[in-house]
């Protein structure tokens, strides 16, 4: 398994997000895509609401097309140890770091 930089992006396209996802997942994204450009479109501070949206379903995509994820998932609801997050992603610390600093 190799480790991919995940995309840094000021938006995610829906329809992108949308390809990328295995079928199972489409009403679920679509449900809480909709749900978020009804609650903007009402109140212009959601806004970044729905690019929050669209950024875990982008990184949701990533992941659940990865040909290991389903093996993966196997394994941590098995209780199998796996690798940390710091060792197979650049630059985690400073992803984390980020993502604190933002809320």
């Amino acid at each position: 398994m190799s480790a991919q930089p995940v995309e840094q992006s000021a938006g995610y396209d829906p329809d992108d997000i949308l390809h990328r996802l295995p079928e199972r997942y489409h009403a679920a994204f679509l449900a809480a895509y909709r749900e978020a450009m009804v609650a903007a479109a009402h109140e212009t501070w959601r806004y970044r609401q729905l690019q929050e949206v669209l950024k875990l379903w982008h990184l949701r995509a990533v992941m659940y097309a990865s040909p290991t994820y389903e093996q993966a998932r196997a394994d941590a609801d098995a209780g199998v140890p796996g690798i940390p997050a710091e060792d197979v992603i650049p630059g985690w610390a400073e992803l984390i770091a980020a993502s604190e600093g933002n809320h």
